[in-house]
């Protein structure tokens, strides 16, 4: 007996509608999907992902960008730092608008792939920056953007 809730449904791309993609930092970061930052530990990754979460909740413009945004929401997830001796130190020290920031309690279940849904939970649409090595689990929250 087939189950039919784990059933792959299969589309041809002929009935796809091709759409432009919208972008918060052309051509790096586009807006409503996961941005994944890679590299080894000490690269920068954090640096540089925080003071871009410090723009987007506050508003401001990225580097050679020509669109200002209205302050955003970021959801944010980190396999290598802590929250409060890494995270948070570094998202003040950028100007961050900490109320904007969301992080994903791992403590009892960790991020995966197949959680990137977890967007449509939100009351907003957040930018997402994950690193995308974990086991599953869902999200069931619904979280409100100020």
């Amino acid at each position: 007996m087939v189950d039919k809730q784990n059933e792959l449904k299969l589309i041809r791309m002929n009935e796809i509608q091709a759409t432009e993609i919208d972008w918060l930092w052309y051509p790096y970061i586009p807006l409503g999907k996961i941005t994944v930052i890679q590299g080894d530990p000490g690269d920068g990754k954090t640096t540089a992902v925080l003071a871009i979460a410090a723009a987007v909740t506050t508003g401001v413009a990225l580097p050679e960008s020509t669109v200002t945004p209205e302050p955003m929401c970021v959801i944010f997830q980190t396999a290598e730092d802590g929250l409060a001796d890494t995270v948070k130190p570094r998202l003040l020290q950028s100007g961050a608008d900490c109320k904007r920031i969301i992080v994903i309690d791992e403590s009892e279940k960790e991020l995966s792939l197949s959680d990137v849904n977890a967007d449509k939970k939100c009351s907003f649409s957040p930018v997402w920056f994950v690193d995308l090595c974990r086991s599953t689990y869902q999200v069931y929250t619904t979280l409100d953007c100020p």
